[in-house]
């Protein structure tokens, strides 16, 4: 088992979000979360970073306990988290962010980055261009290879779709699809796009009021009255 989660609880001061949450994801396994919004999709994954502390509960990584660990902590473990609104940095080049992303490894960082584009080849020519200066659907790219510059054995994706055309939201599948089949990657993945989730997901975990109420799945998100109820969507 890669992650093990038991009646974790947090929130933002004295405003509790996840209200004993609980769940297991194993290693190369795509986890999809969905919910309405303000349920604490995101920050299920902020505290999984160790971005919000833990008031209650237990995670696990590996075997190791990591309720307490700061972030920076969780990232040498093998943690990855790629943020709603994808956070580059935009007054750098390309290369310079995927850089920034090898920062934990000791050297060999122009092998990894060499290694991490063969999977996103539309970056290749972008390499001196400021990341600023990307569209969304790149920027997005860009905040996923950046990621996976510091090879984590388990990713944390946050709505990766948001504002992306449908181009780079079929290429962003192909290239998941591509990463679990050739390098065992483990995914958490926290999206609305139905289609986009289905495509990836082998589990899809219901969250309402802060805690996992239910699990489907991938094929029964055309279920009009379980995506009304449940997720908040209309399809």
């Amino acid at each position: 088992m890669m992650l093990d989660v038991r009646g974790l609880r947090t929130g933002y001061g004295r405003i509790p979000i996840l209200n004993g949450v609980s769940f297991t994801v194993n290693e190369g396994e795509f986890i999809g979360i969905l919910g309405h919004n303000g349920m604490g999709k995101t920050t299920l994954l902020k505290a999984l970073m160790g971005f919000l502390p833990a008031t209650g509960g237990r995670v696990q990584f590996a075997g190791d306990d990591m309720t307490a660990l700061e972030p920076y902590r969780r990232a040498r473990l093998g943690l990855g988290y790629v943020p709603q609104g994808r956070e580059i940095f935009p007054a750098l080049t390309v290369s310079d962010n995927l850089r920034m992303g090898c920062s934990k490894q000791g050297g060999g960082e122009l092998d990894t980055i060499a290694e991490v584009l063969e999977h996103f080849p539309r970056l290749k020519p972008l390499l001196e261009r400021l990341g600023g200066a990307l569209s969304g659907g790149e920027q997005q790219l860009l905040a996923m290879a950046r990621c996976l510059c510091g090879k984590p054995r388990l990713v944390l994706l946050d709505e990766p779709t948001e504002g992306i055309q449908p181009s780079i939201i079929d290429e962003i599948v192909e290239t998941l699809q591509r990463l679990r089949a050739s390098s065992g990657l483990t995914m958490i993945l926290v999206e609305q796009n139905l289609d986009f989730i289905a495509a990836l997901s082998q589990r899809i975990l219901i969250i309402q009021k802060g805690a996992i109420t239910r699990e489907v799945q991938p094929g029964n998100l055309g279920d009009p009255s379980l995506v009304g109820e449940f997720i908040g969507i209309t399809t």
